[in-house]
Parts: C-alpha cells; sequence; structure tokens
C-alpha cells in the first residue's frame, strides 16, 4: 500500500540485503562501500549502520532524519490521540502536515517543480508510518554514541523538517574518530534538490571531495 510502513526495520533490512547481493559480484568486491542516505534515508542508513557495524567504510548523511524537527511533530496531546487511533486506523491520513515542499525546497522555481514529481508520495502520513518514524528517530536519538564509521554528515542550518541541532550532536556523540559535519547558512532541507544551483553545486562538491579522500586511503591500503 502506498505510503504505508508497518515496521520501519523492513527498509533497513531490505537496504542491507540489496547491498550484499551487489557486494557478491566480483567486480564490486574489493571496493570500497559507503552508505548514502538523504532525510529518511538517513535514518536507513545509520539504523543499518548499527545492525552491521564493520559492512561499511563509511557514510554520507544529508539532512538525516535523527529526529523530526519540533514543529513539523503534532502538539504532545494531538499525538498521543493518534497513537491510540492508529491501533485501530493504522491506514488512514490523519496527521496533519505542513506543506513540505514549502519547508524543504528554498529555491521558488524548484519548489514548483515539485508538483511534477510523479513518483514523490504528497499526501498526509498514514497513521502507522508516521508513528513508525517517530518511534524510529527516537531510537536512533538514544544511540548517537554507537555511531562508529567515518561520517560526513551535511545539513542546511535553516531546515525545519529534520532538525540541525541532532546532526550537530550526532557530530559530537558519535564515536567515531573520522568525522566532520557541514552546515550551509540560509539552506533549507533539500540541500541537493531545493537550492540555487550555486549551494546544490556546492554539496556535490563536498560529498566528491569527501569520497576521493576517504577512497583514495582505502584503495592505496
Amino acid at each position: 500500500m502506498e505510503g504505508r510502513c508497518r515496521r520501519f526495520d523492513r527498509l533497513v533490512d531490505d537496504v542491507i540485503e540489496h547491498y550484499s547481493k551487489v557486494k557478491e559480484q566480483p567486480e564490486f568486491r574489493t571496493l570500497p562501500t559507503f552508505l548514502f542516505g538523504q532525510s529518511l534515508g538517513g535514518a536507513v542508513a545509520l539504523k543499518a549502520h548499527l545492525k552491521q557495524p564493520s559492512a561499511w567504510n563509511g557514510a554520507i548523511l544529508v539532512a538525516p532524519m535523527c529526529k523530526i524537527a519540533d514543529d513539523m511533530v503534532p502538539p504532545w496531546l494531538l499525538t498521543q490521540i493518534l497513537i491510540g487511533v492508529a491501533k485501530f486506523l493504522p491506514k488512514q491520513k490523519l496527521v496533519p502536515q505542513k506543506n513540505l515542499a514549502e519547508a524543504a525546497f528554498r529555491d521558488l522555481k524548484k519548489r514548483e517543480m515539485t508538483a511534477y514529481n510523479v513518483i514523490a508520495y504528497k499526501d498526509k502520513p498514514r497513521l502507522e508510518t508516521a508513528l513508525e518514524m517517530l518511534r524510529t528517530t527516537e531510537e536512533i536519538e538514544h544511540q548517537l554514541e554507537e555511531v562508529s564509521l567515518p561520517l560526513l554528515i551535511l545539513h542546511g542550518e535553516a531546515d525545519i523538517v529534520t532538525d540541525p541541532a541532532v546532526s550537530k550532536a550526532l557530530h559530537e556523540k558519535a564515536s567515531s574518530s573520522d568525522k566532520k559535519l557541514i552546515l550551509y547558512m540560509d539552506a533549507y532541507h533539500s540541500v541537493l534538490e531545493g537550492e540555487p544551483d550555486e549551494m546544490i553545486i556546492r554539496v556535490l562538491s563536498d560529498i566528491i571531495s569527501w569520497l576521493n579522500e576517504h577512497s583514495e586511503k582505502l584503495m592505496g591500503s
């Protein structure tokens, strides 16, 4: 069913399974492997690492969903009501939601183009899905110290979808000895799709530089 996630770990297990199948192919066995996750994908990447701490050579996390920004979460009382209702109506789209394109895309022309994205889910979250995402982010928030792989964390300072403060906390608390945090002034949530071109190019350049540096170290060792 579109937009329904009964258990977040299933997404994580799918990533791990797909990675394992790709890594089994002879041409990929000796290559470095890096996790990449943006927003919700950042949560998937972190959970995959926490399940298999030594499987990857590093991770790039772009505005990772370690915590949903407080402004995007319904008030506490409404959240408790929705938790109760979800037991009986898990598929219902009852979760209040702000305009994500407006919150995530700073460039107005790119924001307008989101209406034509036919594969994006644009409706309200289903109850079960929203609560599973909330549960997952709370879980990750309490496991930041267990993150141990090389990290590149990228986040827009003006992001109101996922909380930049938690990316700062991840950078501070992660046990990784190799970790880097880059915050982009005035940037919104979608730093790779929704920013002016010069900002997108800057973010891509930071990613490529980090990958080149770490790949060269691994391939040369």
